[in-house]
């Protein structure tokens, strides 16, 4: 059934030059798509240019978009793909747009750099926001005003949404369908685009965590030492010896050096560890527990999942090189 001829909800998605063609694509696929098994009550779907052409998208495609920017008012949802860049400015007309559009009613949502989006609207200051990973530190630089949250895949903020990375803003989007029409329709296009049901909001970015270490330090050769003998116990009182320190004084020159307390880097570093072993080997859970120093497999099931929002066996099926 033809996009003008249905009466749900409209959704908008913010068209430019330079388009990240794939999260333009996940948006028209969640929603601009004729599914005739949900009848005339499904969306509505068009693209808002928000600048004159020519357009041109990622990959070399050229745009023609159905609508101007006027179309962004009329959206119960908008809908922004990544940004141009995270130094590139947004057109206050654009901002006074989406403001607009809030003020009366309409959901707004980003993927990924699309944050910065939101962000120069004004609409996320005092919020919590997500974008992907890498973006993070330059959101979180730009807007301080923004709790930027660098591990959810999404997050909500009444009728605000953002989400990481280009694919979890398929969740999102899924996300957004689900609070529209139920898990049953969700869970049909889930399966429609053999995807995952359902991935919530809080559930880890899967990035590669770095373990900072500022140079120089003069714990470093503890941390070291420490990162070689992971099925070791090591407790503050232990490193502290090994660096001759007292423990008051290694926990402050710790802090100083990893911007995190010795317990928190101890389970970061272990968890990372259990990520390689789960990726590439087949030990089993208590085996991985005892090589990472976590003792039980009880104990690393609970601190990969409070850390990752997944299950580690969940982890080693979509990652594990048995899968690939």
């Amino acid at each position: 059934m033809p996009s003008e001829k249905r009466n749900g909800p409209l959704v908008a998605v913010l068209l430019y030059d330079g388009l990240c063609t794939f999260e333009f694509g996940i948006v028209a696929e969640i929603f601009g798509l004729e599914r005739l098994e949900f009848g005339a009550d499904w969306y509505r779907f068009i693209s808002c240019a928000i600048e004159p052409g020519p357009l041109r998208a990622h990959g070399g495609f050229s745009i023609t978009p159905d609508h101007g920017p006027d179309g962004i008012e009329q959206a119960d949802l908008v809908v922004i793909p990544g940004w141009k860049g995270a130094d590139q400015p947004v057109p206050e007309d654009l901002c006074h747009r989406l403001r607009k559009a809030h003020e009366t009613g309409a959901r707004l949502a980003s993927i990924c750099s699309g944050a910065f989006v939101l962000a120069a609207t004004g609409l996320l200051k005092g919020q919590k926001a997500t974008t992907h990973w890498r973006y993070a530190e330059k959101l979180r630089q730009s807007y301080p005003e923004i709790e930027v949250d660098e591990a959810s895949l999404y997050r909500q903020q009444g009728r605000i949404f953002t989400s990481a990375g280009s694919a979890a803003g398929l969740d999102l989007m899924l996300e957004l369908l689900r609070q529209d029409y139920g898990n049953d329709k969700a869970n049909s296009v889930a399966r429609r685009l053999v995807l995952p049901a359902h991935r919530t909001g809080d559930q880890a970015q899967f990035l590669e965590r770095p373990v900072p270490l500022r140079q120089g330090a003069e714990i470093a050769p503890v941390l070291e030492r420490v990162q070689g003998s992971l099925a070791d116990e090591w407790t503050i009182g232990r490193m502290a010896d090994c660096s001759g320190m007292s423990a008051r004084t290694f926990q402050r020159r710790f802090i100083e050096a990893t911007g995190q307390p010795p317990g928190d880097w101890l389970t970061q570093v272990r968890i990372e560890a259990t990520k390689k072993l789960l990726v590439e080997g087949t030990d089993d859970m208590e085996t991985i527990a005892m090589l990472v120093g976590f003792g039980s497999a009880h104990a690393l099931r609970h601190h990969f999942r409070k850390r990752l929002g997944i299950r580690p066996t969940d982890f080693r099926r979509q990652f594990g090189k048995k899968a690939a």
